[in-house]
């Protein structure tokens, strides 16, 4: 066993050394090579997953595309598909297409490369600063951050030790509602929402694309939680794969300060499920909208209603 995984493990750490280790990891992850014009190269952390991790490849192909567009254009939205299972153990290459630079708006397209074949594109565009009309859905009422349980406490409290999934990553989450190993031994618990509190572990650098960056990484590790929350499953006996995921970006935020990520579930069929979340600021604004589809096959004999 590694020392990062006996830190993980340990009972009551409160793990901040190694959330620090982890964030500078991370954000050494996403701070790509260029190899040559609109071709970047990255890497997967070590000690991470047996495959890249979804949220990862998003945000690198984001740092990619950002890093061809013009310092005063925010990337506003983001449509993105996983193609194949990445391979940690070798680097990735991105391929970034300068699509348009408009007036207004630019667009970039992304593949990323390992052994020859694409494993994952997105699509992203850019739009500068201007006023316009606003609007928004209001924040549900939730406790705060600090009133809650970290997911860490819970995991450690139901298994007697931290689970390796929760310990390499920098993202400090505080579920409000039940997780999915509790609703399946309790599926009176079983809801379409999953309202869970998140941010990055330590101080980031004031970059805007770096926030929308690891928000990205961030988006990708709850939402397909909301289907088997609402069946009363957990990833027992599942199969589970995240297929194409799309972001909005509506207003600046930090991601290394509590955003509340409001999760819910219209539909899941033919081993396919949709979840849809809404970012908020602590202070009630809306700064994010996420939509994602995924493969759920259920491998065991129960029927996964």
């Amino acid at each position: 066993m590694s020392e990062r995984e006996k830190r993980a493990t340990a009972p009551g750490e409160p793990a901040e050394a190694e959330t620090g280790q982890s964030l500078r990891e991370l954000l050494d992850v996403l701070d790509l090579e260029p190899i040559e014009v609109n071709i970047f190269r990255g890497r997967s952390p070590d000690g991470g997953p047996q495959r890249i991790f979804g949220g990862q490849v998003a945000g690198q192909a984001l740092v990619a595309a950002g890093r061809t567009v013009p310092e005063d254009r925010f990337v506003h939205s983001l449509h993105a598909y996983f193609i194949r299972p990445g391979d940690p153990s070798v680097p990735i290459v991105y391929e970034v297409d300068r699509v348009r630079d408009g007036r207004s708006f630019t667009t970039r397209r992304v593949t990323a490369i390992q052994h020859g074949k694409a494993i994952f594109t997105l699509s992203a565009s850019f739009h500068h600063v201007e006023p316009g009309l606003s609007h928004q859905m209001p924040m549900p009422e939730v406790p705060a951050p600090e009133e809650l349980p970290t997911m860490r406490d819970r995991l450690f409290h139901a298994f007697g030790k931290v689970p390796r999934f929760a310990t390499w990553h920098p993202i400090e989450m505080r579920p409000v509602g039940p997780l999915s190993f509790e609703v399946q031994q309790d599926r009176s618990l079983s809801s379409t929402e999953n309202l869970v509190w998140l941010k990055v572990g330590g101080r980031l650098p004031d970059d805007p694309l770096l926030q929308v960056c690891l928000m990205t990484y961030a988006s990708d590790m709850t939402l397909l939680d909301t289907v088997l929350i609402a069946h009363g499953r957990s990833f027992s006996g599942i199969s589970m794969a995240s297929l194409d995921h799309a972001m909005w970006f509506h207003r600046p935020f930090r991601a290394d300060e509590w955003l509340l990520y409001a999760q819910e579930t219209p539909v899941s069929h033919g081993a396919r499920g949709l979840a849809r979340g809404l970012v908020y600021t602590r202070s009630g604004e809306l700064v994010c909208s996420v939509v994602q589809e995924g493969l759920i096959r259920v491998l065991d004999e129960e029927d996964g209603s």
